[in-house]
């Protein structure tokens, strides 16, 4: 058997970890391994340095695991995290960290712009959400609206046990998913209950039937 590497190590230890929690590695300065999960990715390459008021600054400073919200001033998007220092005879060597999405924010509802205001709609009624020639749509039961954040800034702020992330351009609302079709190479087409056939591209494919259990 050839040599595993540290690298193919590391992934392999991170399928023992939830699809929603993304891996980082780093030394004292700098990280060296990253693996983005489908929900959180806050883009950090191997060699990027080590930013202060992380969570991996916090743990090599303090030589102590840490565990605590970092909000979206130093990635651009709020997130929740435990980092792990780890030594080697004695001296600090770097850390582990996993990160997790942030919760919801105590909000119930999305504000969508409308032709002569705003209209807020309960998370429940939110059908879909759509990226279309660079706008974010909302659509809901006889209505449609836009909003200013992009797409993956909902994933963070979305009640994640009914909103799925199904394609780069959309997330569903699972409870207004009437069926679920096969479709080529192993993707699927939703059947929403307002007619409307969406996508799951490959790339989530596994990901939204783990999550909805087929």
């Amino acid at each position: 058997m050839q040599k595993l590497t540290i690298t193919s190590l590391l992934d392999v230890i991170g399928e023992l970890f939830s699809d929603e929690i993304s891996i980082a590695v780093s030394n004292t300065k700098e990280y060296i391994y990253y693996r983005p999960s489908k929900r959180i990715d806050l883009k950090i390459r191997p060699g990027d340095v080590i930013k202060e008021e992380t969570l991996a600054h916090k743990a090599l400073i303090t030589e102590q695991k840490v565990s605590e919200f970092i909000n979206r001033n130093v990635y651009g998007v709020p997130y929740h995290g435990m980092a792990v220092p780890f030594h080697y005879d004695g001296k600090l060597e770097g850390c582990v960290l996993a990160i997790y999405p942030a919760l919801t924010e105590g909000k119930s509802v999305v504000t969508v712009k409308t032709e002569d205001g705003w209209k807020p709609i309960p998370f429940d009624d939110v059908k879909y959400l759509e990226v279309k020639d660079r706008k974010t749509l909302v659509f809901a039961e006889g209505f449609e609206g836009t909003h200013k954040n992009a797409l993956q800034e909902f994933e963070y702020t979305l009640p994640r046990e009914t909103f799925i992330r199904c394609h780069r351009s959309f997330i569903v609302n699972v409870n207004h998913i009437e069926d679920i079709h096969p479709d080529t190479h192993s993707t699927f087409v939703l059947a929403m209950n307002n007619g409307t056939k969406i996508p799951v591209s490959q790339s989530y494919s596994s990901y939204f039937r783990k999550l909805l259990g087929f």
